[in-house]
């Protein structure tokens, strides 16, 4: 498909959704912050009325000011309760806008996606019990990089899915759009009805593209009669299926259908001539297209058409890789009573360095203040304006990122020794040194011989690793369960302190050198699996680089029963080895 066309696609996305925003749930824009991604925003700026709500939800806003409940200052004007709407029903009847989608929180995402199938909102907090409408569609601008998606349960809820890092700004122009036509697309679109055909064609399309979510051909139909209304049509016509088709069902495709065979069984014999008014019959009958088969080829025609070449692959591979909750660069979340980003409040009593949330802390006294002020009558002297207690003590809660710490295992025996240890000292001086950019601590551990020992513990100091590398001596055999071992206690003890690991080994898992110190490859190589299990047990994250010329296939079976991320490189010099570390590190 030409940019033209696909940038005339996304235009035409824009005012389908316009027509039914609440119908079409609403459009994922792909798109890093610039002026293409402008461009379209004014574009649906254009085509949606004036007087229509026109929202943003901002990432990191507290379920108070999403939901609504308590309005604080005004409750303690008043003296009573007196309920605030939040940002979901301030949306009713428009456009909510969601910034960085693909960092959304999981609470948020529930409560916008429960917001969405139920049309309303229903706050209960605060002594507050209401139901408030929220009817409206969404935009969710989605900034991810190649592995950063908004969360699949908003995605399927939404009707288009626009990609606009294709274009430049050159590539894209100012599409007319009529508001009238609009306005009246709107007032047709209730009047609009979709055959059991048109509705089994859909279906069926949906299922032989591998789409496996029942809210995909739903959505393709209330897009079908938005394109409908838009074009003056009084019933869904073949072209607005295709349209529809084209922007819900192929951005979702995953695989294309294969085309019929042709039927290898022998002819059935030939029947005696018909009668006459059977040839009539016949020639009627061979006159009347399949309709249903027509419908299914120009769905999937259409579909084929918007499909780049090569993306089904993409989204094959992508839909069974998995994100770690720490990508190597920076620690998994932990939760916090001193510092980190907020996350909300919760009762408890002011202890342990805990911070006290004054605004929720007098949201909750709010609601009683009437009762309290009448059970305080009589009391000697002056009463407070508001009464608190210790029921109504809320603390901060916050989420950091842990600190991460990086342990490089080390494989100095004679075999490691004659073939890359030169290359793997001068890998890991350059990941010390990306390290040390990232401030993150370092740890060593080298293994020959008989034993591992820790070579460097965490630390900073980058002089101080590069000296313990320098001395590293090589020679002896691999007793790759023991460095295993060593890694893994140095881990769980990082793990321990609230701190994020990461373990680098390099080795060509040739282990000759069992737990216990004897000889043997057979033990050996039975004690490396059961090390190497402990530690992907442990959900620790883990790469293993082959650094053998020839790479066998007992560093992959290692690497396997890690968990870990295998990268074989029998031919690369330093530079090459750490940047396949830090790329594997980064991906994982």
């Amino acid at each position: 498909m030409s940019i033209a066309l696909a940038w005339s696609d996304a235009a035409t996305a824009a005012q389908l959704f316009a027509v039914d925003p609440v119908g079409t749930g609403g459009v994922l824009l792909r798109s890093r912050a610039g002026p293409v991604r402008d461009r379209w925003l004014s574009l649906l700026r254009a085509a949606l009325p004036p007087d229509d709500a026109h929202k943003h939800l901002p990432l990191h806003i507290g379920d108070g000011r999403l939901l609504g409940g308590l309005d604080l200052s005004a409750t303690l004007l008043a003296g009573r309760p007196v309920a605030e709407r939040g940002l979901l029903a301030e949306a009713d009847g428009g456009v909510l806008v969601l910034a960085m989608a693909e960092r959304m929180s999981s609470s948020t995402t529930v409560h916008v996606t429960a917001a969405m199938d139920a049309h309303e909102t229903l706050v209960e907090r605060d002594g507050l019990s209401l139901r408030m409408p929220a009817r409206f569609g969404v935009v969710a601008l989605d900034e991810g990089l190649e592995d950063e998606f908004a969360p699949a349960s908003l995605r399927d809820r939404l009707a288009f899915h626009v990609d606009l890092d294709q274009f430049s700004f050159r590539d894209t122009d100012e599409f007319p759009i009529a508001l009238d036509e609009i306005v009246a697309a709107r007032a047709r679109l209730a009047a609009i009805q979709v055959d059991s055909e048109q509705i089994e064609a859909i279906c069926a399309a949906a299922a032989a593209l591998g789409i496996v979510s029942l809210r995909a051909p739903l959505l393709a139909l209330r897009a079908a009669r938005a394109a409908a209304a838009l074009s003056g049509h009084d019933k869904i016509e073949q072209d607005d299926i295709a349209i529809a088709a084209r922007l819900v069902l192929a951005p979702r495709a995953l695989i294309f259908p294969q085309a019929d065979q042709p039927d290898q069984a022998e002819p059935p014999p030939p029947e005696p001539p018909p009668e006459d008014n059977a040839d009539d019959n016949n020639d009627q009958e061979q006159q009347t297209p399949d309709i249903d088969k027509a419908l299914d080829e120009v769905i999937l025609a259409a579909v084929q058409a918007a499909i780049p070449p090569g993306v089904l692959a993409a989204l094959r591979a992508s839909s069974g890789r998995s994100r770690s909750r720490s990508s190597g660069k920076a620690g998994e979340l932990q939760k916090s009573k001193k510092r980190g980003r907020p996350t909300g409040s919760v009762r408890g009593e002011l202890r342990d360095g805990s911070k006290l949330n004054v605004i929720e802390t007098l949201r909750a006294a709010a609601p009683w203040q009437p009762l309290r002020r009448r059970q305080a009558v009589g009391r000697q002297g002056a009463q407070p304006r508001i009464l608190i207690e210790k029921d109504d003590f809320r603390i901060a809660r916050f989420k950091q990122r842990t600190e991460t710490i990086t342990i490089f295992v080390v494989d100095a025996s004679g075999s490691a020794a004659l073939h890359r240890l030169a290359e793997a000292k001068g890998a890991v001086e350059l990941l010390l040194a990306d390290c040390y950019v990232r401030r993150d601590q370092v740890a060593m551990i080298a293994f020959r011989g008989t034993i591992a020992e820790i070579l460097l513990p965490p630390t900073r100091s980058l002089a101080r690793a590069k000296r313990s590398l320098a001395g590293l001596p090589g020679g002896g055999g691999t007793p790759l369960a023991a460095g295993l071992d060593a890694a893994f206690m140095l881990a769980d003890s990082v793990k321990r302190k609230g701190q994020t690991p990461t373990v680098i080994v390099l080795t060509d898992g040739r282990a000759n050198i069992a737990r216990d110190g004897a000889p043997g490859r057979p033990k050996a190589e039975e004690d490396a699996m059961s090390s190497a299990r402990q530690m992907r047990a442990a959900g620790i994250n883990a790469v293993l680089v082959d650094m053998s010329p020839r790479p066998g296939p007992l560093a992959e079976q290692v690497a396997k029963e890690m968990g870990a991320r295998y990268l074989p490189l029998p031919y690369a010099d330093a530079t090459v080895l750490s940047q396949a570390v830090i790329a594997a590190t980064g991906a994982n």
